[in-house]
């Protein structure tokens, strides 16, 4: 078994798509689906199961996952510290954040990563916020970026990058009788106003406790996906949303919405870096994670 052959068992574990994986492996779908055969031989059970339409995991497949995620990073930090030109880092890290936090934060920090670091690769995926700690607890992920939770899970690392408000939207416009522009006089009233709310995450968890400290039991109209989805139903008036203020600042629809003056406020989002602590061991997650210091902090956060 080598490092090579557990790569492509990872490519292809992530895509669940031959194609998608021979491509990210530069090698052809006849050499993957072949590699990986040769790999299952090896262990002495299938990791795949298989058929014309879909590819998924064996629970033998999940088991393997770990190691071969942990393989890989351990060869990457041998390969560092045996390499003769230590003085420039190289390998590969991976990056998880919502499309949001990919203009609003990563944009600049990768720009000045590939500066400071040519020679280490970054793969960004791009996704749900209310998924990036699972993806650092699971290893799929080195380094994500959300908002933080009220308690961190054990053996995780937080570096705060910004403070955003949470703020209360509606559409600039009254399109229905029953979605006001402005914040009910009496708090009763919010029980049958329609909210456009996160299905999960941080977000979620502070308007749940907004209402229950009301005593109101809030009127679901959506439950979605996505902070811009939030803003683009909002502006289509189906109701009343919930989203971080970062959103809106680089939505498309920011024109269409309107920000109410809702007390009391809703404590705002932490945001910032995640990564399990041990993999601070790793330079390369190190030198991503020294790209902010405490005065560039404070800077981002004004």
């Amino acid at each position: 078994m080598n490092i090579r052959a557990l790569q492509h068992f990872l490519a292809l574990a992530e895509t669940l798509h031959f194609g998608r994986a021979a491509d990210e492996c530069n090698i052809s779908i006849s050499a993957l689906s072949r590699n990986i055969r040769q790999l299952e031989e090896a262990v002495g059970a299938p990791l795949f199961k298989r058929d014309n339409r879909t590819v998924v995991l064996t629970q033998e497949g999940k088991q393997f996952l770990k190691y071969a995620r942990e393989s890989c990073h351990q060869w990457d930090m041998i390969r560092y510290e045996l390499a003769d030109n230590s003085d420039q880092l190289r390998g590969e890290i991976s990056l998880y954040g919502s499309v949001t936090a990919s203009y609003s934060f990563l944009f600049d920090l990768l720009s000045r990563f590939r500066i400071a670091h040519p020679g280490i690769e970054i793969k960004l995926r791009t996704g749900d916020p209310e998924h990036a700690i699972a993806h650092i607890l699971d290893g799929s992920e080195d380094i994500t970026i959300a908002a933080r939770p009220s308690k961190l899970p054990r053996g995780i690392a937080f570096k705060p990058i910004a403070i955003s408000p949470l703020l209360f939207i509606a559409p600039v416009e009254q399109q229905v009788p029953n979605v006001p522009t402005n914040p009910p006089l009496d708090p009763k009233e919010w029980a049958d106003i329609p909210m456009i709310l996160s299905e999960g995450g941080v977000s979620r968890y502070r308007v749940d406790d907004w209402f229950a400290q009301h005593g109101i039991k809030p009127k679901i109209y959506a439950q979605v996906t996505g902070n811009e989805a939030i803003v683009s139903m909002v502006s289509l008036g189906f109701g009343i949303g919930v989203v971080p203020k970062i959103v809106l600042d680089n939505s498309p629809l920011a024109n269409r919405i309107h920000v109410l003056d809702v007390t009391p406020e809703l404590e705002p989002y932490d945001i910032g870096l995640f990564t399990l602590k041990k993999n601070l061991a790793n330079p390369l997650v190190e030198a991503f994670w020294n790209l902010i210091d405490a005065r560039e902090q404070r800077e981002m956060q004004h």
